[in-house]
């Protein structure tokens, strides 16, 4: 095999690749040798297929085995050999006539076209200086959010007044018959139902008619099912509904105490409040590490320069550029972005596709020093974890995986990628810097 650099201009290479028809006849020769034992061919005896024969009969596949099998490791032999790390797989192109190849009649050459990763030093991880912020939950902080969840959690109390009268908002318990056509229908009749007027809950126009009811009440609602109802024997009827008024009771306040906690599942109102302080600090220490993770990459990106494949920085812009027209076309796009032209958002997006492919590159090599691996456990923990995201469909996202090996083995990269900062942070110099919660909080640019 003969490897010669054709071109050679930035990360760009063009390697042209010749394996000689001698040798791929040679290939041919050593094969036939080896199948003709097994063969079994009318007019020869067992094993005794000549040679010649083998050759005139199945020489032209043979060597169509051999040539694809050719292609193949000499491709990565030659890189090797170049000693180039190709930052995308290579486009191949064949030079030979293919027909005369597998005749056996013509030398096997092609060139390869591939950028080359970028040679350069990474910065010495130890030398960097980070701060991470630091913020612990205050009492204040379980305060409010104790009082965010007991408003997610509405009770209900009877409601007080020397005329109490049903209003928006008020939960009434009623007995209720439904007819059509004066006639009682299947599940139109229940008692002691709870409805707060305004929820929405039943059809349109029953819950209007019940402000303004009192206790003791009975009257006979007259509503109209829709069109679209999903009973079609019921589907644009008009019914009467018998109602009878048992309850009227108003939203009340929630006290936080031990029976709130209970209602909830827990032991006590400690309980609740120790479960609590714990998800806050969680959610503050997920925040803190964004922040630090944040300072990482600007330090990065701001301690290399180095030129960068541009086909790895056009795949990465227009996986952007295309997240950007799709919020475009559905409203999406921040104030900011809609009253940028296409030509500023364009270029905006390729710095950033460019701080993406450079941070990669930059972590990559680090992880590629200090041998960082990203192990099936880890990867199939990350694959549970996406999975989580979809409730109830669970086992078709993790089905999707295991149908698609190379979507899997994207979700290695921000495994990977975590795994090599959790890295640089135990060996870079880490300080803790207090921090309010707002500051903290307060949003922050994608990585």
């Amino acid at each position: 095999m003969q490897v010669v650099e054709k071109s050679n201009e930035g990360l760009s290479r063009v390697l042209a690749v010749t394996i000689p028809a001698a040798e791929l006849n040679a290939k041919l020769d050593a094969r036939i040798k080896e199948v003709s034992p097994q063969m079994k061919l009318k007019g020869f005896r067992p094993g005794k297929v000549p040679a010649a024969h083998v050759k005139k009969t199945f020489g032209r596949d043979l060597m169509g085995e051999i040539v694809n099998a050719a292609l193949n490791e000499s491709s990565q032999k030659a890189l090797d050999e170049a000693k180039f790390r190709p930052a995308a797989p290579a486009e191949m192109k064949l030079v030979s006539d293919m027909e005369k190849v597998v005749a056996g009649q013509e030398d096997l050459t092609y060139e390869m076209a591939l950028e080359v990763m970028p040679d350069f030093t990474p910065v010495d991880v130890k030398t960097l200086k980070l701060s991470r912020p630091v913020y612990e939950a205050s009492d204040a902080d379980l305060d409010e959010a104790l009082k965010e969840l007991a408003g997610q959690s509405k009770t209900y109390a009877d409601k007080k007044g020397k005329t109490v009268k049903a209003a928006e908002g008020d939960q009434v318990t009623i007995d209720f018959i439904g007819k059509v056509d004066g006639e009682v229908f299947e599940g139109g009749s229940m008692n002691d139902a709870d409805l707060v007027i305004g929820s929405n809950r039943f059809i349109p126009g029953f819950e209007e008619q019940l402000k303004g009811v009192k206790v003791g009440d009975e009257k006979t609602l007259n509503v109209t099912f829709p069109a679209d109802y999903g009973a079609a024997h019921l589907a644009g009827k008009a019914a009467t509904f018998d109602v009878t008024v048992k309850a009227i009771k108003a939203e009340a306040d929630t006290e936080i105490d031990d029976a709130f906690a209970s209602r909830l599942g827990l032991e006590s109102l400690d309980k609740l409040k120790e479960l609590m302080r714990g998800n806050l600090n969680q959610q503050y220490s997920a925040a803190a590490r964004f922040k630090l993770k944040r300072a990482l990459l600007d330090q990065l990106d701001g301690t290399h320069s180095f030129d960068l494949p541009p086909k790895m920085v056009e795949a990465e812009f227009d996986g952007i550029w295309r997240q950007v027209e799709a919020d475009k076309d559905a409203g999406r796009l921040d104030a900011e972005d809609a009253a940028k032209t296409e030509v500023e958002l364009k270029a905006e997006y390729r710095r950033i596709a460019e701080r993406r492919v450079r941070l990669g590159l930059v972590l990559a090599e680090i992880g590629r020093a200090n041998n960082v691996q990203v192990t099936d456990q880890e990867l199939n923990q990350a694959l549970m974890a996406e999975a989580r995201n979809y409730p109830g469909q669970e086992r078709e996202v993790l089905e999707f995986y295991r149908k698609n090996p190379n979507a899997a083995a994207q979700m290695r990269a921000p495994v990977y990628e975590e795994k090599v900062c959790e890295l640089i942070f135990g060996q870079a110099e880490v300080t803790d810097a207090p921090i309010s919660k707002e500051e903290l909080l307060k949003d922050d640019e994608a990585l």
